[in-house]
C-alpha cells in the first residue's frame, strides 16, 4: 500500500470518527433517556422518587422509618448501604449520591412464588461515575465478593454477588442511567426492551401528568391493575383468588401521587377504566357514585368491607353466574328473587368480621340497600314458604334471624362478588337486608349494632372516614388490626412467616381506605377514575390541628397541656418550613414537624431553660432542665452519655456552647445561679478550675464561648459593671477584668476576627452608653446611646444571626428601641410597668423586624423596618418570645407562637 494512500485512509478514519463523535453528541447524547421506556411491561408497581433527603426525612418523620428497618428486606438494604459507607470511607454515600434525582423503582413477578425490584438510577456526573466504578472495584478486591462480568446483546452485564450466600445484584450502564436489579432476568428484559425501541411505555397512558410539578409531593406510584391478581397469588391461596381478580377489574392501570404527612399516607390519582368484556368497570359503568350511608349497621370489628355505591344493583347480577351447583332454583322462585334483586340500590357491600383466631374461618356478611323495606320482608317470606325453609327464627335484641331456603341467594342477587353463601341465613335491620354464612357470624353482628358498637358512633372511625372521597363507586375499606387472623388464614403458608415477622409494620396505618370516584363526563374518551389510598392511624398523640383562619393562612396544633416554653424554631434540610419545639406544663418535650405534625414527644424533670439550642455536630437538640443537661436526637432519643447530671445545689440559669467543636468534644459551659459557672465537655469530662468558677456578682447575661485564633476564650459580663476573660483553665486573660463604668443588665455583642486585639465586644451600660472593648483588655469607643434615668433599663437585643443589633430602653411602662448609633426606631407606651422582652430579626436590607412581648395581657406586638405595627394589632402571645422566618421563595414571613394549649403559625405579608 503507498504512502498516500495509508494517509488518506488514515485520515478518512479519523474524519469518521469525528463524526461519529459530533452525531452522538448531538443527536444520541443530548437526547434525554425515557427511563419509563426501561421498564419491563409486565411491572405491577412502578414508584418515581425525586427528592431523597426530604423523603427520609419524612418517612421519620412519620415515623414509619422505624417500622421499616423491622422488616427483613430493608434491613439487608440498610446492610449494603452499610457495605457503601465502610467501601467509600464516607457516611450517608448512597443518601448523597441519590441527593434529588429521578429514581425508578419497579416490582415484577419473576416466578411462580417470587418477584424482583429493578432500580433505574441516573449518574450525573464524571464524578458519580468515578464513585460507582471505586465502589465496584472496592468490592472486588473484598474476599468476601465476586465481581464478573458479561455481554449481553452488546451490553456488558456486571454482576456482584456474595460468595457464600450468591445474594447479590447485577446492573448495566445504559446511557449513564445504572440499570439494576437481583434478578439478572429483569436486567436482562431491559436490554431486550431496547432492542426493540418502539414498545409502547409503561406509562403511555399518563405521559401527559406530572406530579412532581405539585407541591410535598413524595413520591408517585403506578399501577398495573392488570397484573395485580398475578402479583396477589403469590400471597393468597386459591380460593380467594377469583374475588380479587373481580375487585381489580374495575380499572386497568392507574398513578397516584404519594405523600407522607404526619399520621397517613395519601395517594392521591387517577386510573384508567378497564375495557375487557365482563369484567366490574362493565358491570358498574354508567351508574351514579353513591356515598356510604351504612356506617350505622357496620361492626366496629369489621376486617375489611368492599363497599359498591351505584343506582341499581341488577347491574351486577348479569357478569357472572354463580357456582353450576347453586343454579337450581324451587318452582316459582326465580320471580320472587329478581323482584327482590329489582328493589335494592344505592349501595351493597360485603364485609369479613374479625376473627378470634386464625384457625377460626371469619365470618362474612353481604349487606344490601332496600328502600322498600316492608316489600322485602313479603318476598323474603314468601321464598322461605316456596322452599319450605323453617319458619323459625332467632332473636338477638329486636331483631330476627331466618333462613332463607335458597343456596347463594346473595349472588343470585348481587352477582358473583357475593358468592360463598352456600345456605344463607338474612336479617332485616331498617332498610338494609344482611346475609350471613351461617347464623353464628349474623348473631355476633347484631350484637355488636344492638350495642351501639358501630362505625357511626365510633369517634375514630368517624374521624377517619371524614378524610375519605364522600361519592365513590367502589371503596376498599381494610382495619389492618382487626383483618391480622383474617390476613393470617388468607396467606399462603409460605407468606405466613413473612407477615408474623412484619406485624408492626402491617399495623402502623390500622385504617386503610382505596376509593375509586367516577368522572363526570363517564361516556367521553379519556375520561378516567379519580383514585384516592388512604393509609392512616388516628391521631392519639398529645395534638390535634386544625385551621387557624377561615382563610387558610394560618394553622393551629392544639395540645391538651397548656404550653409553657417559647417555640423553639430548629432548622430543618430540604423543608421550606422549620419545626418547632414546645414544652407542655407536664414538662414534655414536643418536636412538631414543618407538616405541623407532633413526630414524638418527651418527658423531662422540669422545665427548660431556655434557648433550645439545634447541635450541629449531631444534629440533636441541646438544653438544659434545672440540673441536668440533654442532647436529644432527632427521634427524640437521648444522645450517649447523656443526660449529664449536676451537682444538686445547682440550678441552671444558661447554658452556652463552644462554637465548631470539630474533631473535639464540645464544651458546655453552664451558669448555675449566685455567679457559678461549671465547664464540661459533652463527653462528661468535668474541667478543673470549673467545678464552680466563683465570681463575686451576679452574671448580667449568659456568658460567651469564644474560640479565637485557636484559644478558648470564656467572657463573663457581671452585674456590677465588671467583664472577665477566662481561658479553658479557668484563669484570667492579661488585662481583664475590665470595668465598663456602670452596672450592667444585658449581653455582649461579639465581632469575632483572628486575633483578640482585633476582636470587638460591644455592651451598654444602665447609663445608656454603648461600650466597646477588645480581648487585649483595651477599651477602644464609648458613645451615648440615649439619655438615662434612675429607673431606665437599658439592653442590648441581637439578631437572631448575631450580626447586628439593636438598643432598648425601659421606663416604667413605656419602651423604646434605638439603632446604635442612637437613631430612635421606635417608642410605645403599655399599660403594664413590667419587663417587656424584646426581639430583633434581620432578614436582609429592608427586611428587619422588631418584637415586642407584654407579658401581662400576653399580647406581641411586631413592627416592620419603618416602625409600623403590622397588621395595625397585637398577636395573643403566652410566652415571652416568639419564632419568625422568612421564606423568600413566597415573600411571607411566618410567625409561630404560643397560646395557651394552641402552637399558632400564621403566614404574614408586609413590607
Amino acid at each position: 500500500m503507498s504512502q498516500k494512500l495509508l494517509v488518506f485512509l488514515s485520515g478518512l478514519l479519523m474524519v469518521s470518527a469525528l463524526a461519529s463523535y459530533v452525531y452522538y453528541r448531538r443527536s444520541v447524547a443530548r437526547v434525554p433517556v425515557d427511563m419509563w421506556a426501561l421498564v419491563p411491561d409486565d411491572a405491577v408497581f412502578v414508584m418515581a422518587t425525586r427528592d431523597h433527603p426530604t423523603l427520609m426525612r419524612h418517612l421519620k418523620e412519620t415515623q414509619l422509618w422505624d417500622n421499616l428497618t423491622a422488616v427483613r428486606y430493608f434491613q439487608q438494604v440498610e446492610e449494603n448501604v452499610a457495605l457503601v459507607d465502610s467501601v467509600a470511607g464516607s457516611r450517608n454515600v448512597l443518601l448523597q449520591f441519590l441527593g434529588r434525582k429521578k429514581v425508578l423503582t419497579s416490582v415484577h413477578v419473576t416466578g411462580p412464588a417470587a418477584f424482583d425490584v429493578l432500580f433505574q438510577v441516573p449518574i450525573g456526573s464524571v464524578r458519580e461515575y468515578r464513585q460507582v466504578r471505586t465502589l465496584v472495584d472496592g468490592l472486588g478486591r473484598d474476599g468476601r465478593y465476586r465481581v464478573s462480568r458479561r455481554d449481553y446483546h452488546g451490553e456488558q452485564l456486571i454482576d456482584v454477588r456474595e460468595r457464600g450466600t450468591g445474594h447479590g445484584l447485577t446492573y448495566f450502564n445504559y446511557r449513564n442511567h445504572l440499570i439494576m436489579s437481583a434478578s439478572p432476568a429483569l436486567v436482562e428484559a431491559v436490554i431486550q426492551r431496547l432492542d426493540h425501541p418502539g414498545l409502547p411505555s409503561v406509562a403511555a397512558d399518563f405521559q401527559n401528568t406530572d406530579f412532581f410539578q405539585l407541591r410535598d409531593v413524595d413520591a408517585t406510584l403506578l399501577i398495573n391493575y392488570r397484573r395485580m391478581p398475578q402479583f396477589l397469588r403469590l400471597f393468597f391461596r386459591a380460593e380467594v383468588g377469583p374475588g380479587l381478580a373481580l375487585v381489580t377489574s374495575l380499572a386497568r392501570n392507574g398513578q397516584f401521587e404519594m405523600k407522607l404527612a404526619g399520621n397517613k399516607v395519601l395517594f392521591n390519582g387517577f386510573a384508567n377504566p378497564e375495557t375487557a368484556r365482563g369484567t366490574l368497570h362493565q358491570q358498574l359503568r354508567g351508574q351514579a357514585a353513591q356515598r356510604l350511608r351504612m356506617a350505622g349497621v357496620l361492626s366496629v370489628r369489621t376486617a375489611l368491607l368492599v363497599h359498591l355505591g351505584l343506582d341499581k344493583t341488577t347491574g351486577l347480577r348479569g357478569a357472572r353466574r354463580p357456582a353450576p351447583a347453586a343454579d337450581s332454583l324451587a318452582a316459582g322462585t326465580a320471580p320472587l328473587v329478581d323482584s327482590l334483586a329489582a328493589g335494592l340500590g344505592q349501595e351493597a357491600a360485603l364485609c369479613y368480621l374479625a376473627s378470634p383466631s386464625a384457625r377460626i374461618r371469619p365470618a362474612k356478611l353481604a349487606l344490601a340497600y332496600c328502600p322498600a323495606a316492608g316489600q322485602a320482608a313479603t318476598w323474603l317470606g314468601q321464598l322461605r314458604r316456596q322452599t319450605g325453609a323453617s319458619p323459625g327464627f332467632e332473636r338477638v335484641g329486636p331483631y330476627q334471624i331466618y333462613q332463607t331456603g335458597v343456596p347463594e341467594l346473595p349472588a343470585r342477587l348481587l352477582g358473583s362478588l357475593f358468592n360463598g353463601f352456600a345456605a344463607p341465613v338474612v336479617t332485616q335491620v331498617g332498610g338494609y337486608l344482611v346475609f350471613g354464612e351461617d347464623a353464628t357470624g349474623l348473631r355476633q353482628w347484631l350484637e355488636d349494632v344492638v350495642a351501639g358498637e358501630v362505625w357511626s358512633r365510633s369517634p375514630t372511625q368517624v374521624a377517619f372516614l371524614q378524610e375519605t372521597q364522600p361519592l365513590a363507586r367502589m371503596s376498599v375499606f381494610l382495619d389492618t388490626r382487626n383483618s391480622w387472623n383474617v390476613m393470617l388464614r388468607a396467606l399462603v403458608e409460605e407468606r405466613r412467616a413473612g407477615l408474623l415477622r412484619n406485624e408492626t409494620l402491617f399495623k402502623r396505618f390500622p385504617q386503610v381506605a382505596l376509593q375509586f370516584v367516577p368522572a363526570a363526563n363517564e361516556t367521553d374518551a379519556g375520561a378516567q377514575y379519580y383514585t384516592q389510598l388512604v393509609l392512616r392511624h388516628p391521631a392519639l398523640g398529645p395534638a390535634v390541628a386544625r385551621p387557624q383562619t377561615a382563610n387558610g393562612t394560618g394553622s393551629t396544633l392544639a395540645f391538651k397541656t397548656p404550653l409553657t416554653s417559647s417555640p423553639a424554631l430548629i432548622t430543618v434540610a430540604g423543608a421550606t418550613r422549620p419545626g418547632t419545639l414546645v414544652q407542655d406544663g407536664r414538662s414534655v418535650l414536643h418536636y412538631v414537624t414543618p407538616d405541623n405534625v407532633v413526630s414524638w414527644s418527651d418527658s423531662l424533670p422540669g422545665p427548660i431553660v431556655e434557648p433550645v439550642r439545634q447541635f450541629a455536630a449531631t444534629g440533636g437538640y441541646l438544653f438544659a432542665t434545672a440540673d441536668r443537661l440533654h442532647l436529644l436526637d432527632e427521634r427524640g432519643r437521648e444522645a450517649p452519655n447523656f443526660p449529664l447530671n449536676l451537682p444538686d445545689t445547682v440550678q441552671v440559669s444558661s447554658l452556652t456552647v463552644s462554637p465548631g467543636a470539630g474533631a473535639t468534644a464540645a464544651r458546655l459551659l453552664v451558669a448555675g445561679g449566685g455567679g457559678n459557672l461549671f465547664l464540661y465537655d459533652t463527653n462528661g469530662t468535668a474541667y478543673p478550675g470549673w467545678q464552680p468558677k466563683r465570681l463575686e456578682f451576679g452574671l448580667a447575661a449568659p456568658p460567651h464561648y469564644l474560640v479565637v485564633g485557636g484559644r478558648d476564650v470564656i467572657v463573663v459580663p457581671l452585674e456590677n459593671g465588671y467583664v472577665y476573660a477566662f481561658d479553658q483553665q479557668g484563669s484570667v486573660y492579661p488585662g481583664f477584668p475590665i470595668s465598663v463604668g456602670a452596672r450592667l443588665n444585658t449581653g455582649t455583642f461579639v465581632e469575632k476576627v483572628s486575633t483578640l486585639s482585633r476582636t470587638r465586644l460591644t455592651v451598654v451600660t444602665q447609663h445608656g452608653e454603648r461600650v466597646t472593648f477588645n480581648l487585649s483588655g483595651d477599651i477602644v469607643s464609648r458613645s451615648r446611646v440615649a439619655t438615662w434615668s434612675r429607673s431606665s433599663v437599658f439592653r442590648l437585643i441581637p439578631d437572631q444571626n448575631q450580626r447586628s443589633y439593636v438598643v432598648t430602653r425601659e421606663e416604667g411602662g413605656r419602651l423604646s428601641l434605638f439603632e446604635p448609633t442612637g437613631r430612635q426606631l421606635l417608642t410605645r407606651s403599655f399599660v403594664t410597668s413590667g419587663m417587656k422582652p424584646a426581639q430583633f430579626f434581620d432578614f436582609g436590607p429592608g427586611r428587619r423586624v422588631f418584637v415586642l412581648t407584654e407579658p401581662g395581657p400576653r399580647k406581641a406586638y411586631l413592627y416592620d423596618n419603618q416602625g409600623r405595627l403590622v397588621g395595625g394589632q397585637s398577636f395573643d402571645s403566652s410566652t415571652p418570645r416568639v419564632g419568625l422566618v422568612y421564606d423568600a421563595a413566597a415573600a411571607t414571613y411566618q410567625l409561630y407562637r404560643v397560646v395557651g394549649t394552641e402552637l399558632r403559625h400564621t403566614a404574614l405579608k408586609f413590607n
